[in-house]
C-alpha cells in the first residue's frame, strides 16, 4: 500500500495533532476505566463534562484507602457522599486569576467527580476523608466479619 507524499513546507491542512492526542488519551482512559477492578476509578470525563481525578486504591487488612489527586482544591469545595450503593466524591478546582497570557495548561480545573461502588464488606458509616498536600485520602473501613483472621486448629 502506498501513502501520499507531501512536498514543500507548511502545515498540513485539516491536521490537528493536539486533537488527535486528546482523542487517544480519551480512548486510553476509557480502556483503563473498563479494565479497573473498582468501577468508577480512573480518570475519564463524565457525561456532565466533569473530569475524574487520578486515584490509587489500596486494599489493606481493615480498610480500602483511596488517594485522589486534587491539587489546588479547597477542602470546603469537596463533598464525599454515600448512597444507593455508591461512594461519590465531587468538587471543584477554581482556575486562578492570571495576569499574563496562558501559553499551556496541563492541570485540570473545573468540576471533578469520582464515583465507585464499594464492595458489600464495607462500613459506609465509618468512612473518613482527609485532605493534605493536594491529595484527598478517603478511608473506607471493612466490616469486622469480612476481615481475614486465622483459625486455630485444636485436637
Amino acid at each position: 500500500m502506498t501513502l501520499p507524499v507531501r512536498r514543500g513546507r507548511g502545515p498540513v491542512s485539516g491536521w490537528a495533532p493536539f486533537r488527535e492526542l486528546e482523542e487517544l488519551r480519551t480512548r486510553t482512559d476509557r480502556l483503563m476505566h473498563s479494565a479497573s477492578p473498582f468501577p468508577g476509578s480512573g480518570f475519564p470525563r463524565t457525561e456532565a463534562g466533569a473530569w475524574a481525578p487520578s486515584a490509587d486504591v489500596e486494599d489493606t487488612q481493615d480498610a480500602y484507602l483511596m488517594e485522589l489527586e486534587v491539587p489546588g482544591a479547597d477542602r470546603d469545595r469537596i463533598t464525599v457522599e454515600t448512597g444507593d450503593g455508591e461512594l461519590d466524591i465531587h468538587g471543584e478546582i477554581k482556575e486562578k486569576e492570571r495576569t499574563g497570557v496562558l501559553r499551556r495548561q496541563a492541570r485540570h480545573v473545573g468540576q471533578f467527580d469520582h464515583r465507585t461502588s464499594p464492595s458489600p464488606d464495607v462500613d459506609t458509616g465509618g468512612i473518613t476523608a482527609e485532605s493534605a498536600d493536594g491529595v484527598l485520602t478517603v478511608r473506607v473501613p471493612k466490616v469486622e466479619k469480612a476481615r481475614p483472621h486465622r483459625i486455630e486448629i485444636t485436637g
